[in-house]
């Protein structure tokens, strides 16, 4: 593993982990939770400027950037999703299970449909669209917002934070349909 400056942001993302878990369960939370949530994400963005900007890509940090994501992202829908103050707050309680369940279940199939075209040797034909960037610019603000959870200056955090999810529930959707196409020729063609 090449220790780059972008792996150990992805490396350092990874590890802020379990302290949004800790602090989410903390009576303070809101401002705090949020704010190392929003670091993580930033860490997400910065990672991959600096990987292209000072020529430090590796096949590992291609592999660990996306891991790292996915990790946080459904670390924090989970715990929002199991929190019943959440649930008795949002306006659907179906609805928001039913768009963390898409977005959780897209990140694990398109993990799975990269790793499977890794292996059939056309590793380029699923490439991170920017389709797949506005999905997680979308996730990220969604999810911030829905960590504060109160309103902000007559700002409806929560309701707005509910209603990005579902915008980021459709563009996840979205975006997997793009990845299929994109890996279509692979999967067509049965390389194994």
């Amino acid at each position: 593993m090449p220790l780059t400056t972008p792996n150990l942001l992805t490396l350092f993302r990874m590890a802020l982990i379990p302290v949004v878990v800790a602090l989410y369960f903390m009576p303070i939370a809101g401002v705090y939770v949020t704010a190392v949530f929003l670091l993580a994400g930033l860490t997400d963005w910065l990672d991959g400027y600096l990987a292209r900007r000072l020529g430090q890509t590796s096949q590992f940090g291609a592999f660990l950037d996306p891991v790292a994501d996915k990790l946080v992202v459904a670390a924090v829908l989970v715990l929002l999703v199991s929190d019943g103050d959440v649930l008795d707050r949002v306006v659907s309680q179906k609805l928001f299970i039913v768009a963390v369940v898409v977005i959780i279940g897209r990140e694990i199939a398109v993990s799975a449909l990269r790793e499977w075209v890794a292996q059939s040797g056309a590793r380029s034909g699923i490439a991170v669209s920017t389709l797949g960037k506005v999905k997680t610019t979308a996730q990220i603000i969604a999810i911030a917002l829905l960590l504060y959870g109160q309103d902000l200056v007559g700002f409806p955090t929560l309701l707005v934070g509910e209603s990005m999810l579902y915008v980021a529930s459709a563009l996840t959707i979205w975006s997997m349909v793009g990845y299929l196409k994109s890996a279509w020729p692979a999967i067509s063609s049965g390389v194994r």
